[in-house]
């Protein structure tokens, strides 16, 4: 008892500190979001790597012709010339004949398959190579986000700043039409996106929406980074580390995935995070599984003491009232989280209400059970599907390719990007 007891109240001063962590990110994303952005807009390249079809594909796609941005070229990447998503991708270019004839140039790439890294990191290097001679900043976007219109500006202005290294952004899954499984990722991933903030020094990428000068690209070697990895975003920001260039995180660009998925896909793209997380962090993989199996001893431990307590006919206020106060700290946390994202994706459909508000409100103490089966299946094995591909993750610059469809599939995973 007085082991739990001991914890229970160690829990209690995390969820304080967590919960001054979220009024601080919240005041961030306002000073962030009042700034005047820099007007610096040089010429930019858009590399666009994908595989199969996204759920809103068409709407993800047509926002990256619709930026506020003067000039730059979107560069679509995919290993085969039968992938689906290019009858999407031509549609657009034929839609947009006019505007691409002037302020935005496009290219479609077929860079085949990846035979020593992932797919997607394959992909990356083909679009860089086929880059504008002129283009004076590299930019990283995946199809299932959906940039808003100010998205592209606002990511390259902050390399006016020559000493950052790069600029970031993150998703946030935006359930379209709800369902328990989509709402629990929402809540899942919320949780990193939250890890992003002020500390450019402890900000990490995230490849569905990060930026950085041509000069930068090739002074931190990322070329040598990419080379054997899965991961593109995990190796970048190893890269950018290595020549202690800092990240810095832009609330403006923050994106929203409009997603749906199944109770299996959940389980599928919240493991394989892990998995990957476990070859290139593994002292997050560890911290992870530390820190959320004592969660569930005493969170889910108090909840069954309680009734134990109860049929026990003796009082069950003590361990009760320390649960409930742990549980309102993550949610007064989770509250001020969805407020600050709904400052920039407002428009997006997040808003700090209805089934949104009550999901982040209600399901994130489930979440560390989530966590908790990732991080012992990741354990467990380096093997991942994604995109169709099965690989073995040996080490961050070591992956085996296993098996590769022949045939690409009408409707892949959804959710594109490793973190």
């Amino acid at each position: 008892m007085g082991t739990f007891y001991f914890f229970a109240t160690l829990l209690i001063l995390q969820g304080l500190i967590s919960l001054r962590g979220g009024w601080r990110w919240l005041a961030y994303f306002r000073r962030e979001l009042q700034r005047t952005l820099p007007d610096y807009a040089p010429f930019a390249s858009v590399i666009v790597p994908f595989r199969g079809l996204d759920q809103a594909l068409d709407e993800n796609l047509r926002a990256l012709f619709a930026q506020d941005y003067p000039r730059y070229e979107i560069i679509f990447v995919t290993d085969s010339a039968n992938d689906p998503a290019l009858r999407v991708i031509e549609s657009l270019r034929a839609a947009h004949a006019d505007l691409t004839a002037g302020a935005v140039a496009t290219h479609v790439i077929i860079a085949g398959p990846a035979n020593d890294c992932g797919q997607k990191v394959h992909n990356l290097r083909a679009g860089i190579g086929a880059c504008d001679p002129l283009s004076e900043v590299f930019v990283f976007v995946d199809t299932d986000a959906r940039p808003r219109r100010v998205w592209l500006r606002a990511l390259v202005a902050t390399l006016v700043d020559e000493h950052i290294g790069a600029a970031t952004g993150y998703r946030w899954f935006v359930p379209v039409n709800g369902g328990f499984s989509s709402h629990l990722r929402s809540v899942w991933n919320a949780s990193i996106a939250s890890a992003l903030g002020h500390s450019n020094t402890q900000n990490f990428c995230w490849g569905g929406s990060t930026a950085l000068r041509r000069t930068t690209f090739a002074r931190a070697d990322v070329l040598a980074h990419w080379r054997g990895a899965l991961s593109d975003d995990f190796a970048l920001t190893r890269a950018l580390k290595a020549a202690q260039l800092p990240i810095h995180f832009a609330p403006y660009c923050l994106t929203a995935s409009h997603e749906d998925c199944s109770f299996s896909e959940l389980l599928e793209f919240t493991t394989r995070q892990l998995k990957i997380t476990r070859v290139y962090a593994p002292h997050l993989w560890r911290i992870v599984l530390a820190s959320n199996l004592l969660f569930i001893f005493v969170f889910y431990g108090g909840l069954a003491l309680a009734l134990v307590r109860v049929w026990r006919g003796t009082s069950a206020a003590l361990p009760l009232a320390l649960v409930g106060c742990i549980f309102l700290l993550g949610a007064a946390k989770a509250y001020m989280r969805l407020r600050a994202v709904a400052l920039p994706l407002a428009n997006e459909g997040v808003r700090a209400r209805g089934a949104t508000l009550l999901a982040h409100l209600c399901l994130w103490p489930l979440t560390s059970a989530l966590y908790t089966y990732n991080a012992v299946a990741a354990g467990l094995s380096r093997c991942i599907t994604w995109r169709g591909i099965a690989y073995e993750l040996k080490s961050p610059n070591e992956t085996i390719v296993l098996a590769q469809s022949t045939q690409m599939p009408e409707q892949l995973e959804s959710t594109q990007t490793p973190d």
